[in-house]
């Protein structure tokens, strides 16, 4: 079964709804588990995209196409 691509908008997405879910208090493995990605993917994530708005992430990925 392949794995989804997740588009750089989706991954901004989902990196600011786990910074949301650990300001509440809540564990880094739950808050992946409520994206659905391994806490690895999350780590390689926020290191690819974090601190990148969406239109910076976009930009980012036509330039190494």
């Amino acid at each position: 079964m392949p794995s989804k691509k997740h588009k750089p908008e989706e991954i901004i997405g989902k990196l600011r709804e786990v910074e949301i879910v650990l300001a509440q208090g809540a564990s880094t493995a739950e808050a992946c588990w409520r994206i659905a990605v391994s806490e690895q993917t999350y780590y390689r994530w926020r290191k690819e995209y974090g601190g990148l708005k969406t239109d910076q992430a976009r930009r980012m990925t036509r330039r190494a196409a």
